[in-house]
């Protein structure tokens, strides 16, 4: 299992046209075969900045959901929302506490 994480910018006008559309796909996304966790991030400082964290099963579920059209359409509808070029990383957790 791995972590991606999307780190993403919206000007103010546009942040609650992102939440609505996360809101209406975020069922879909997390029941999505080998989604295992979705979480949706605003930073305390900056409230334009939001991250995703999702943890997927394989590197082959994660590349099977960005070629599926529930993502086309999610991505479609966010990125011409972005004030800034998103950013994204793929990580391996290393170490959790609970």
């Amino acid at each position: 299992m791995f972590v991606r994480i999307v780190k993403m910018s919206f000007d103010a006008s546009k942040i609650e046209t992102f939440l609505n559309n996360f809101n209406n796909n975020k069922t879909n996304i997390r029941n999505f075969d080998g989604c295992r966790l979705l979480e949706l991030y605003q930073d305390k400082n900056d409230p334009s900045l939001f991250f995703t964290y999702s943890y997927w099963e394989s590197e082959k579920h994660l590349e099977h959901y960005r070629n599926s059209d529930l993502f086309k359409n999610v991505w479609a509808k966010t990125k011409v929302l972005f004030n800034k070029k998103p950013e994204a990383w793929s990580v391996d957790k290393v170490w959790c506490e609970v």
